[in-house]
């Protein structure tokens, strides 16, 4: 067993179309539409829309009042301006704005918005993360 993975992303949301159409407008495609959620095909991964509701009923908690958590999903870029552009493309889906992209204190640049329901998220380029030609990131080896 691979103890450091996560297979599944599962974000809660309050209205499941709704939560669709702006990741859908974000160029998102569904690989599977169940009842009640949505999956995405990611690198190696997947990410899932689900009803808070069915969301709380399905961890055994029926009722549960579920929040967004303490937690940030990131995309990174290999420019500036593909950080603007994804930004910029966000805020027109109807994504709330957190952060506009900047140059950060750790040599990067990154800003924040917020999906319509709460989830937040950053686009980023980190200078020191290169990015593999399908844009997957695998993390450098430590200097020796």
């Amino acid at each position: 067993m691979t103890p450091q993975r996560v297979t599944l992303i599962t974000l809660g949301v309050a209205d499941l179309d709704r939560a669709a159409a702006f990741y859908a407008a974000l160029g998102w495609q569904p690989a599977e539409v169940a009842e009640g959620a949505r999956f995405y095909q990611m690198h190696g991964a997947a990410l899932a829309l689900f009803g808070l509701a069915d969301l709380a009923a399905d961890q055994g908690r029926p009722g549960a009042a579920l929040g967004t958590g303490a937690a940030t999903l990131a995309q990174n870029f290999e420019t500036q301006a593909q950080v603007d552009a994804a930004y910029a493309e966000a805020l027109a889906a109807g994504a709330v704005p957190l952060k506009a992209p900047e140059e950060v204190f750790w040599g990067g640049y990154s800003g924040y918005y917020a999906d319509p329901d709460g989830h937040v998220w950053e686009v980023a380029m980190n200078p020191f993360w290169p990015l593999a030609a399908d844009g997957s990131l695998t993390l450098p080896k430590p200097a020796e």
